[in-house]
Protein backbone atom coordinates (compact mmCIF):
# COMPACT_ATOMS: atom_id res chain seq x y z
CA UNK A 1 0.00 0.00 0.00
CA UNK A 2 1.25 3.39 -0.98
CA UNK A 3 1.36 6.26 1.59
CA UNK A 4 1.75 10.02 0.94
CA UNK A 5 4.70 11.94 2.32
CA UNK A 6 5.78 15.87 1.97
CA UNK A 7 9.18 17.20 3.10
CA UNK A 8 9.69 21.11 3.18
CA UNK A 9 12.85 23.26 3.89
CA UNK A 10 14.37 26.33 3.57
CA UNK A 11 17.36 27.94 3.64
CA UNK A 12 19.72 30.99 2.84
CA UNK A 13 22.54 30.65 0.49
CA UNK A 14 25.45 33.05 -0.15
CA UNK A 15 24.23 33.56 -4.05
CA UNK A 16 22.01 35.52 -6.36
CA UNK A 17 19.30 33.88 -7.33
CA UNK A 18 20.30 33.62 -10.82
CA UNK A 19 23.09 31.18 -9.68
CA UNK A 20 21.13 29.08 -7.56
CA UNK A 21 18.78 28.87 -10.71
CA UNK A 22 21.84 27.01 -12.43
CA UNK A 23 22.42 25.16 -9.68
CA UNK A 24 19.41 23.76 -9.51
CA UNK A 25 17.80 23.34 -12.59
CA UNK A 26 20.92 22.80 -14.95
CA UNK A 27 22.64 18.85 -15.46
CA UNK A 28 26.21 20.82 -14.83
CA UNK A 29 24.58 22.67 -11.56
CA UNK A 30 22.68 19.83 -10.01
CA UNK A 31 26.06 17.36 -10.85
CA UNK A 32 27.81 20.05 -8.78
CA UNK A 33 26.11 19.32 -5.54
CA UNK A 34 23.56 16.35 -5.47
CA UNK A 35 23.54 12.71 -6.70
CA UNK A 36 24.24 11.33 -9.82
CA UNK A 37 25.00 12.83 -13.20
CA UNK A 38 22.18 14.90 -14.48
CA UNK A 39 20.59 16.09 -17.71
CA UNK A 40 17.54 19.07 -17.62
CA UNK A 41 15.83 19.86 -21.04
CA UNK A 42 14.86 23.64 -20.31
CA UNK A 43 11.56 23.89 -20.60
CA UNK A 44 7.82 23.17 -18.70
CA UNK A 45 7.61 19.90 -20.06
CA UNK A 46 10.61 18.86 -20.64
CA UNK A 47 12.96 16.10 -19.08
CA UNK A 48 15.06 15.31 -16.30
CA UNK A 49 16.97 12.55 -16.18
CA UNK A 50 19.64 11.33 -12.97
CA UNK A 51 21.35 8.36 -13.88
CA UNK A 52 23.09 6.70 -10.61
CA UNK A 53 25.44 3.63 -10.94
CA UNK A 54 24.02 2.84 -14.07
CA UNK A 55 20.15 3.16 -13.34
CA UNK A 56 18.10 6.21 -14.76
CA UNK A 57 15.69 8.06 -13.35
CA UNK A 58 13.38 10.63 -15.35
CA UNK A 59 10.67 13.16 -14.62
CA UNK A 60 8.83 15.35 -16.28
CA UNK A 61 9.67 19.36 -15.73
CA UNK A 62 6.31 20.67 -14.50
CA UNK A 63 7.08 24.15 -14.23
CA UNK A 64 10.23 26.12 -15.35
CA UNK A 65 10.27 29.49 -14.52
CA UNK A 66 13.56 30.91 -14.74
CA UNK A 67 15.02 32.26 -11.23
CA UNK A 68 11.79 31.62 -9.69
CA UNK A 69 10.62 28.00 -9.67
CA UNK A 70 11.24 24.28 -10.62
CA UNK A 71 9.65 21.45 -10.80
CA UNK A 72 9.50 18.20 -11.64
CA UNK A 73 7.47 14.86 -11.03
CA UNK A 74 8.50 10.94 -12.26
CA UNK A 75 5.78 8.83 -13.84
CA UNK A 76 3.90 6.95 -11.45
CA UNK A 77 5.06 3.23 -11.22
CA UNK A 78 2.89 -0.04 -11.46
CA UNK A 79 1.81 0.48 -7.47
CA UNK A 80 1.30 3.91 -8.04
CA UNK A 81 4.53 5.34 -6.50
CA UNK A 82 5.92 8.68 -7.78
CA UNK A 83 8.48 11.51 -6.68
CA UNK A 84 7.88 15.21 -7.17
CA UNK A 85 10.14 17.86 -6.65
CA UNK A 86 9.61 21.75 -6.14
CA UNK A 87 11.67 24.68 -5.71
CA UNK A 88 10.92 28.26 -4.94
CA UNK A 89 13.59 30.94 -5.11
CA UNK A 90 13.77 34.40 -3.87
CA UNK A 91 16.18 37.20 -3.75
CA UNK A 92 16.98 38.54 -0.68
CA UNK A 93 19.66 41.56 0.15
CA UNK A 94 23.20 41.40 0.20
CA UNK A 95 23.41 38.83 -2.43
CA UNK A 96 21.89 36.38 -0.66
CA UNK A 97 18.94 33.88 -1.65
CA UNK A 98 16.18 32.00 0.03
CA UNK A 99 15.28 28.99 -1.61
CA UNK A 100 12.26 26.63 -0.37
CA UNK A 101 12.27 22.96 -1.78
CA UNK A 102 9.45 20.32 -1.48
CA UNK A 103 10.00 17.07 -1.51
CA UNK A 104 6.58 15.24 -1.96
CA UNK A 105 4.79 11.92 -3.61
CA UNK A 106 3.79 8.39 -2.70
CA UNK A 107 6.11 5.59 -0.94
CA UNK A 108 5.51 2.47 -0.58
CA UNK A 109 4.99 -0.59 2.23
CA UNK A 110 8.14 0.59 3.63
CA UNK A 111 7.39 4.26 3.82
CA UNK A 112 8.22 4.85 7.11
CA UNK A 113 12.12 3.83 6.59
CA UNK A 114 12.00 5.82 3.32
CA UNK A 115 10.59 8.73 4.83
CA UNK A 116 13.24 8.96 7.30
CA UNK A 117 15.91 8.31 4.84
CA UNK A 118 14.83 11.50 2.82
CA UNK A 119 14.00 13.46 5.91
CA UNK A 120 17.43 12.74 7.04
CA UNK A 121 18.74 13.11 3.76
CA UNK A 122 17.83 16.64 2.81
CA UNK A 123 19.58 19.12 5.22
CA UNK A 124 23.14 16.91 3.88
CA UNK A 125 22.22 17.88 0.54
CA UNK A 126 21.23 21.42 1.31
CA UNK A 127 24.31 22.08 3.27
CA UNK A 128 26.25 20.78 0.18
CA UNK A 129 24.56 22.82 -2.13
CA UNK A 130 25.46 25.96 0.29
CA UNK A 131 29.31 24.58 0.02
CA UNK A 132 29.13 24.65 -3.65
CA UNK A 133 28.01 28.07 -4.11
CA UNK A 134 30.25 29.68 -1.71
CA UNK A 135 33.16 27.80 -2.34
CA UNK A 136 32.78 26.58 -6.07
CA UNK A 137 30.58 29.18 -7.78
CA UNK A 138 30.25 29.36 -11.31
CA UNK A 139 32.17 25.87 -11.71
CA UNK A 140 30.95 23.13 -12.99
CA UNK A 141 31.76 20.00 -10.57
CA UNK A 142 32.18 16.18 -11.77
CA UNK A 143 29.96 13.63 -9.51
CA UNK A 144 32.38 10.43 -9.22
CA UNK A 145 30.24 7.58 -7.37
CA UNK A 146 31.21 4.26 -5.72
CA UNK A 147 29.40 1.45 -3.43
CA UNK A 148 30.44 -1.69 -1.38
CA UNK A 149 28.54 -4.11 0.89
CA UNK A 150 30.24 -4.72 3.95
CA UNK A 151 29.23 -8.48 3.77
CA UNK A 152 30.36 -10.04 7.65
CA UNK A 153 31.20 -6.68 8.72
CA UNK A 154 29.43 -4.65 11.67
CA UNK A 155 27.72 -1.31 10.79
CA UNK A 156 30.21 -0.19 14.05
CA UNK A 157 33.32 -2.21 12.06
CA UNK A 158 32.55 -0.81 8.20
CA UNK A 159 31.84 2.88 9.60
CA UNK A 160 35.47 2.26 11.74
CA UNK A 161 36.98 1.12 8.23
CA UNK A 162 35.85 4.76 6.50
CA UNK A 163 36.97 6.91 9.21
CA UNK A 164 40.19 5.03 10.22
CA UNK A 165 40.75 5.30 6.75
CA UNK A 166 40.04 9.19 6.26
CA UNK A 167 42.33 9.85 9.59
CA UNK A 168 39.43 10.69 11.81
CA UNK A 169 37.96 9.02 15.17
CA UNK A 170 34.27 9.06 15.84
CA UNK A 171 33.07 10.92 17.13
CA UNK A 172 33.80 13.22 14.23
CA UNK A 173 33.70 16.93 14.85
CA UNK A 174 32.83 19.80 12.08
CA UNK A 175 36.51 21.56 11.87
CA UNK A 176 38.24 18.30 12.20
CA UNK A 177 41.35 17.83 9.21
CA UNK A 178 40.96 14.77 7.13
CA UNK A 179 43.13 12.99 4.96
CA UNK A 180 43.10 9.86 2.51
CA UNK A 181 45.76 8.73 0.32
CA UNK A 182 43.58 6.58 -2.63
CA UNK A 183 46.50 4.90 -4.85
CA UNK A 184 46.69 6.78 -8.36
CA UNK A 185 45.22 10.05 -6.87
CA UNK A 186 46.44 13.19 -5.02
CA UNK A 187 46.19 12.69 -1.44
CA UNK A 188 42.85 14.01 -0.05
CA UNK A 189 44.07 16.85 2.43
CA UNK A 190 40.64 19.12 3.87
CA UNK A 191 38.05 19.54 6.65
CA UNK A 192 34.95 18.04 7.82
CA UNK A 193 32.46 20.21 6.71
CA UNK A 194 29.37 17.71 7.52
CA UNK A 195 29.78 14.85 10.47
CA UNK A 196 26.12 12.80 11.53
CA UNK A 197 25.83 8.99 12.60
CA UNK A 198 25.42 8.16 8.51
CA UNK A 199 27.92 10.32 6.53
CA UNK A 200 30.92 12.58 6.77
CA UNK A 201 31.30 15.80 4.19
CA UNK A 202 34.54 16.50 3.36
CA UNK A 203 35.82 20.06 1.53
CA UNK A 204 39.02 20.24 0.13
CA UNK A 205 40.43 22.89 -2.17
CA UNK A 206 39.25 21.21 -5.37
CA UNK A 207 36.00 18.96 -4.31
CA UNK A 208 33.40 17.98 -1.99
CA UNK A 209 33.86 14.25 -1.03
CA UNK A 210 30.90 12.51 1.23
CA UNK A 211 31.31 9.37 3.14
CA UNK A 212 27.96 7.71 3.79
CA UNK A 213 28.19 4.63 6.28
CA UNK A 214 24.61 4.42 7.60
CA UNK A 215 22.25 2.17 5.51
CA UNK A 216 23.96 -1.21 5.16
CA UNK A 217 26.46 -0.50 2.32
CA UNK A 218 29.24 2.35 2.12
CA UNK A 219 28.67 4.85 -0.42
CA UNK A 220 30.67 7.25 -1.70
CA UNK A 221 29.12 10.59 -3.50
CA UNK A 222 32.24 13.16 -4.62
CA UNK A 223 31.82 16.46 -6.34
CA UNK A 224 35.46 17.28 -8.23
CA UNK A 225 35.91 20.88 -8.96
CA UNK A 226 39.65 20.16 -9.57
CA UNK A 227 41.50 18.90 -13.16
CA UNK A 228 40.40 16.22 -15.25
CA UNK A 229 39.37 13.18 -12.90
CA UNK A 230 39.85 10.49 -15.44
CA UNK A 231 40.35 7.55 -13.56
CA UNK A 232 39.24 8.91 -10.21
CA UNK A 233 35.85 7.29 -9.92
CA UNK A 234 37.68 3.50 -10.57
CA UNK A 235 40.29 5.07 -8.10
CA UNK A 236 37.71 5.48 -5.30
CA UNK A 237 36.60 2.10 -6.10
CA UNK A 238 39.30 0.41 -5.63
CA UNK A 239 40.10 2.60 -2.09
CA UNK A 240 36.30 1.50 -0.71
CA UNK A 241 36.76 -2.10 -1.86
CA UNK A 242 40.26 -2.21 -0.08
CA UNK A 243 38.64 -1.25 3.37
CA UNK A 244 36.86 -4.24 3.14
CA UNK A 245 39.38 -6.35 1.97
Amino acid sequence: MTHPFEIELETTLPASPEQVWEAIATGPGIDSWFMGRNEVEPREGGVAAMTTAGHREEAVITAYEPGKRFASRTSPGEDGRFMAFEYLIEGRDRGSTVLRVVHSGLLGDDWQDEYDALRRGWPFHLHTLREYLAHFPGRAGVPLFAVALPRGRAPREARAAVLGALSLSAPVAVGARAHAEPAGLAPLDGEVVWADDERVGIRTADGLYTFHYGSGVLLLFHHLFGPDPDGAEAAWQQWLNGLLA
